[in-house]
């Protein structure tokens, strides 16, 4: 049994966030998972607006150190459309808030205020390397409980850019590899309303010694809202752990959506991907109940039951 060990997962997790990209096969199958070469590509790419409705803007604000802020460029164009809110935790727990930006401008595009853990040090707008790193996590659990914090305070604050635009009632949690097992770690927050679990999962054992991190299986338990895990396929680091705890979950509804394209994702394509979609589609259907959106994932001819690409397993959903 593939059982990944805790400091593998950091190290290939933080490979993968920083990771620029060459295209090459990835996984079974025509899907093609974009990859740039080291100096080239998804590095040197101007950030993309989303294919959603308000084309989405990247930024750093006094307000929200330590925090990079993806949002709808035009909140005026949004009229009385309110604004989600996704706090959102890096591969490797790294602190560039840029490393999977594409897939978080895509968010974005589609009403959501999303709150990165960190800085941009990749891509347009990039700060200077720093001469030292911090030691690994390089971002904190409590960075995400801060996100929501104040996106909700700015809701109410007259004055803010986001006074009367977001909904409290929409809002979630989501991480890659090590960032979502700092979501996992948040997700008993009574606020959040929706957790998105992308590349990874809970582990026990020898592997619950990260350091600074000790994400057990027990974890799963302390859900309380419907869980998506998006995974990529066999080939993926945090496969095992992440099916181990689809079939742990008993107690909320559930959902493991697998793309075969490994540990990396699809975040460095353009607009985030396949994944992204998938991800855009759960946020519309948990938090503002978009039917269309929803069948993506329910019913027996789902959208992604349909999809060849794709393989989907779901429980405790109410039956249709």
């Amino acid at each position: 049994m593939l059982r990944y060990a805790c400091i593998a997962m950091c190290v290939i997790a933080l490979a993968v966030a920083a990771m620029p990209a060459q295209t090459k096969s990835s996984g079974s199958g025509p899907y093609k998972v974009a990859m740039d070469p080291p100096g080239a590509g998804q590095n040197n790419s101007p950030d993309t607006p989303g294919t959603g409705a308000y084309p989405a803007m990247k930024e750093e604000i006094p307000a929200l150190p330590r925090h990079v802020v993806y949002r709808p460029a035009n909140l005026a164009a949004m009229g009385s459309q309110k604004l989600g809110v996704v706090a959102w935790g890096n591969g490797g727990c790294s602190d560039d808030a840029a490393s999977t930006r594409f897939h978080l401008l895509e968010l974005a595009s589609h009403g959501y205020l999303v709150l990165a853990s960190g800085r941009i040090l990749s891509g347009p707008g990039a700060h200077a390397a720093a001469t030292e790193q911090k030691p690994f996590p390089r971002t904190e659990t409590s960075d995400l409980t801060k996100a929501i914090d104040w996106a909700l305070a700015e809701n109410t604050r007259q004055g803010s850019p986001y006074f009367g635009r977001i909904d409290p009632q929409q809002v979630a949690l989501s991480g890659f590899s090590c960032g979502g097992l700092q979501a996992a770690l948040v997700a008993r927050d009574p606020r959040v309303k929706t957790l998105i679990m992308q590349n990874t999962g809970t582990y026990d054992g020898e592997r619950a010694t990260m350091p600074g991190l000790k994400v057990p299986k027990s974890t799963v338990k302390t859900y309380h809202t419907p869980v998506l895990y998006i995974l990529g396929g066999p080939t993926d680091v945090a496969y095992e752990n992440g099916m181990e705890d689809f079939q742990l979950i008993d107690h909320v509804p559930v959902a493991v959506a697998n793309l075969p394209v490994g540990h990396g994702g699809t975040y460095h394509e353009p607009n985030g991907g396949a994944a992204a979609q998938v991800a855009v589609d759960w946020l519309n259907w948990q938090l503002r109940g978009d039917a269309k959106a929803g069948a993506r994932f329910v019913g027996d001819q789902c959208g992604l039951c349909t999809d060849e690409k794709w393989t989907i397993e779901r429980k405790n959903f109410p039956a249709q």
